[in-house]
């Protein structure tokens, strides 16, 4: 997997996403402890809102970046998002306000809606080999998890020499690194992006290419299924650990560990696995398992706190996070198939949002069912949302499902360059095969291809 480091302009992608999780990890533990300076006993409600304004920039936002990155050089809009984020880092220290705290939240993870899309459109432009890209899109997960290790220990560490005001310097430190490793990269030019219509249309594409590509109508669907499981272990470890198992809290630094391993081992394995077998006998396959794992923890929060339930729950969590990844680390396989090249930023600007909309969904979701009716009745209700997902993923993505359609235009005149290897058809118009992704020559699916 490593191998795809000796690719130069990916190895300074890579470790930019790095430096910039690791300092984004950071800016947590640093706003968790400003928040309680500024609100005391209603932290909790300060973080909370902080996290709704994150979910509601990334859905907001990244469609609209799409667009923009269409226009813009990514790697001058990568930069100036790197320095957007860093210049609010830099910023948080001297706020005063709970509403000075929501404001340069949105301004952050605005920059963050931007910059994350634009990135996982240019990996596959660096990186064109299928091989190597399923490999770029696992070392991108194992980040992500590592970040989520790593950053709280870094974090902890620092806040034994330090105060958390010089964690917000170490986040601007990460992300002003970012921005040289971006600009020391020499990025393949991307396909200039044809495409008709005003700002609204050209901001609304991506999504439009996910309702109209069975497969990705499926990858949303999936992504739905992940959020219900993944809101169960994000939003209700903490209570599960210490109302229902009494443990210290360390322990809930280990349930999450566990969640991280999972993910960790199928991001590993995973690269293997796609060679062998395709996206949908993978992915599929882990969506069906969430609803499992979690009428799991139904049983294992139904019972008393004895030993043999913290190992499940232990168990249960691995697994989740295995399952997780195994659902999330192909999909931009997919997005990269289901898409032309110039409307690469603009299709992961659409999975980025609606993704984040599932999440917007379920995190009150498991907050308030757990608050209101107990953790087994949540873990019931959110596994039922995730069986839902799943089954209607496997409803939308055909068991056949070839890059290659056969199909007629009658839109087209004769003599059209899209035209020029195709033959009348009979019935009128001009039929043809080719690798078929929804652009400005293609506007729906051909209905032969969306059956089973």
């Amino acid at each position: 997997m490593l191998a795809v480091l000796r690719n130069r302009a990916y190895r300074h992608l890579f470790t930019a996403q790095v430096v910039a999780l690791v300092g984004t990890g950071l800016a947590t533990v640093a706003l968790s402890l400003l928040a309680y300076d500024l609100a005391g006993a209603n932290a909790s409600a300060v973080l909370g809102t902080a996290l709704a304004i994150k979910m509601v920039a990334y859905v907001a936002i990244a469609p609209i970046a799409g667009a923009v990155a269409g226009r813009i050089p990514r790697r001058a809009l990568m930069v100036a998002m790197d320095l957007t984020r860093a210049g609010v880092a830099l910023s948080l220290p001297f706020v005063t306000q709970v509403w000075e705290v929501y404001l340069l939240i949105f301004l952050l993870q605005a920059a963050s809606a931007a910059f994350t899309p634009t990135f996982q459109a240019t990996v596959p432009d660096v990186l064109p080999a299928e091989r190597d890209y399923t490999q770029a899109l696992s070392m991108s997960r194992l980040a992500y998890d590592l970040e989520s290790l790593f950053s709280p220990a870094l974090a902890a560490f620092l806040l034994t020499l330090v105060s958390y005001n010089w964690l917000f310097a170490g986040t601007t430190v990460g992300f002003l690194a970012s921005a040289a490793l971006v600009v020391s990269a020499v990025l393949p030019k991307p396909t200039p992006v044809e495409r008709t219509g005003g700002s609204y249309a050209k901001a609304a594409f991506g999504t439009r290419l996910f309702r109209a590509t069975p497969r990705l109508r499926a990858l949303l669907a999936l992504d739905l299924a992940v959020a219900a499981a993944g809101a169960i272990v994000f939003v209700n470890t903490v209570v599960v650990v210490r109302d229902h198992f009494h443990r210290p809290a360390g322990a809930v630094s280990l349930a999450l560990g566990a969640y991280g391993a999972g993910s960790m081992l199928a991001a590993l394995l995973l690269p293997r696995l796609l060679t062998r077998a395709g996206d949908r006998q993978v992915m599929l396959p882990a969506a069906f398992a969430l609803p499992a794992i979690l009428a799991a923890v139904t049983a294992i929060t139904a019972v008393g706190p004895t030993g043999w339930a913290w190992a499940a729950l232990l168990t249960a969590w691995a697994l989740i996070g295995a399952a997780c990844s195994a659902v999330l680390t192909p999909g931009g396989r997919l997005i990269r198939r289901s898409a032309a090249d110039a409307d690469l930023p603009a299709a992961f600007a659409a999975q980025f949002s609606l993704s984040h909309s599932c999440w917007l969904l379920t995190y009150p979701l498991a907050g308030w069912l757990a608050a209101g009716a107990g953790l087994p009745v949540t873990a019931v209700v959110l596994g039922a949302v995730a069986l839902a997902a799943a089954a209607g993923a496997a409803a939308l993505w055909p068991s056949r499902d070839p890059d290659t359609l056969d199909h007629l235009h009658t839109d087209l005149p004769a003599g059209h360059p899209h035209l020029a290897n195709a033959h009348p058809a009979t019935a009128g118009g001009w039929h043809h095969g080719h690798h078929y992704v929804i652009d400005q020559h293609h506007h729906t699916w051909p209905r032969a291809a969306a059956g089973h």
